[in-house]
C-alpha cells in the first residue's frame, strides 16, 4: 500500500501512530496487571466461593474490555481532531514558504514573505527566509545594474573602434600612426576594463589573492608617493607625505597596498585642480592598528554620495565619461575590497563640493 505523500497525511499518520502505540502498551499493561489485582484484592474481602469469583472476574472483564474499548475509540478520535489542526497549522506554514520560494525563484523578490509560523522554529525559518529574499533581490539588482553599467563602459570605445574602421575602410580616415594610437588606446581601455570587472567579482566574492609580508606602512607610502610624484609635476598640484608611523610593522601583502594607494593618489589628482594640494599621512591610529590618509584640497564629494563612491560603475557626475580619463569606476571598489581583505577599512570623508575630501585607510600591524 502506497503511504500519502502529503506533509498533513504523513504528519497525521505520525500523531496517529504515536497515540495507538501509547494506547495499545497501555491496554496490554492493564490486562496483564489489572485482573491479578483484583482477583487479589476480591480474595482479601474473604470471599471464598468459586463461583463468585468466577463471576466477579468475568464482570470485570467486560467492563474493563468496554471501558478500554470506548476510552480508545475517544482517545482517537481526540488525537486526531487535535493533531489535524495541530498539522495543518504546521503545513500552512511551510506551504506559504513554498510558495514563496516559488515565486522568488521564478524572479518575483518582493513576494510578502511569512512572518511566524507554528513555533519559534517556524518563526526562525520565516526570517531567515526573508533574509535571504532581500540578498538575492539585492544581488540581482546588483546585477542587473553591473550589466547596464558594463554595457555602458563599453560602448564608447567599441563606438570608437567602429568609427575609425569604418573610416580607413572608406579612406575618411588615414590608417597613420596618429589613428593606430587612437585605436590602440580604446583597446587598452577595454583591457583594463576586463582586469578591473575580473578583480571587482573576486572582490564582491572574497576571492582575491594576497600574498601578506612584512612591510612598513611609511615605506610603502613613500614609494607610492615617488611613483605619483611626475604626474603631479605635470598638473601642477603639490603632493606632500607626512610619516609618524616609525618602526611600525604590518603582515601585508605589498603590491596589493600599493595598487590602492595609487588608486587613491590618482583619484586625488584627478579631481585637484592646478596649484591644488594633495597630503599623504602615515601614523598609528591605536596601539594595534595604523592610518594611512589621502586628504586633497580639489573638488570634494556630496555629502549624500560618500558612501556610494565605493560601489560600482559610480560616478559623482553621471554626465562624464568614462573618456576623461576616470577610468570605468571600479577602483575604489576593489580597494575597499582589498583593504577588506586585510581586516582594515577604507572610508571617505567630505563636507562637500569644494571643500576636498579624505580617504582614511586603517590597517591592523604586529603588536
Amino acid at each position: 500500500m502506497r503511504l500519502p505523500r502529503g506533509l498533513v497525511a504523513r504528519l497525521l499518520l505520525a500523531q496517529l501512530a504515536v497515540v495507538g502505540v501509547a494506547v495499545i502498551t497501555m491496554v496490554a499493561t492493564a490486562a496483564i496487571v489489572g485482573p491479578r489485582l483484583f482477583t487479589e484484592h476480591l480474595r482479601h474481602t474473604g470471599e471464598d466461593s468459586p463461583m463468585v469469583i468466577d463471576h466477579a472476574e468475568q464482570a470485570f472483564a467486560s467492563s474493563f474490555a468496554i471501558a478500554i474499548g470506548v476510552s480508545l475509540l475517544m482517545a482517537l478520535v481526540t488525537a486526531g481532531l487535535v493533531a489535524l489542526l495541530v498539522v495543518r497549522r504546521i503545513a500552512a506554514s511551510v506551504t506559504a514558504l513554498a510558495d514563496a520560494a516559488d515565486a522568488i525563484a521564478a524572479g518575483d523578490f518582493g513576494v510578502p514573505i511569512p512572518a511566524g509560523g507554528f513555533g519559534t522554529e517556524m518563526t526562525r525559518l520565516s526570517v531567515a527566509f526573508a533574509r535571504m529574499a532581500q540578498r538575492l533581490a539585492a544581488t540581482e539588482a546588483a546585477r542587473t545594474g553591473m550589466l547596464a553599467d558594463l554595457s555602458h563602459e563599453l560602448r564608447t570605445p567599441l563606438a570608437t573602434l567602429e568609427a575609425y574602421i569604418d573610416g580607413m575602410e572608406d579612406h575618411v580616415v588615414p590608417a597613420d600612426q596618429a589613428s593606430y594610437a587612437v585605436m590602440r588606446d580604446q583597446v587598452g581601455r577595454l583591457r583594463r576594463l576586463a582586469v578591473d570587472v575580473r578583480e571587482a567579482s573576486a572582490a564582491e566574492e572574497h576571492a582575491l589573492s594576497l600574498h601578506p609580508e612584512l612591510v612598513d606602512p611609511g615605506d610603502l607610502a613613500r614609494s607610492a608617493v615617488e611613483f605619483a610624484h611626475p604626474s603631479y609635476q605635470v598638473k601642477g598640484v603639490e603632493l606632500a607625505l607626512a610619516n609618524r608611523s616609525r618602526g611600525v610593522v604590518m603582515a601585508a601583502d605589498a603590491a596589493r597596498l600599493q595598487q590602492v594607494l595609487g588608486n587613491l593618489l590618482a583619484n586625488a589628482l584627478r579631481h585637484t585642480p592646478p596649484g591644488g594640494r594633495v597630503t599623504v599621512t602615515v601614523g598609528a591610529a591605536t596601539a594595534q592598528t595604523v592610518r594611512i590618509e589621502v586628504a586633497d584640497t580639489g573638488e570634494g564629494i556630496p555629502v549624500d554620495q560618500v558612501e556610494a563612491i565605493f560601489t560600482r560603475f559610480h560616478r559623482a557626475d553621471p554626465s562624464r565619461s568614462s573618456g576623461d580619463g576616470s577610468g570605468a569606476g571600479l577602483g575604489l571598489t576593489i580597494a575597499r575590497a582589498i583593504i577588506a581583505g586585510h581586516g582594515g577599512t577604507l572610508v571617505a570623508a567630505s563636507a562637500g563640493p569644494g571643500t576636498g575630501s579624505t580617504f582614511t585607510i586603517t590597517l591592523p600591524t604586529l603588536a
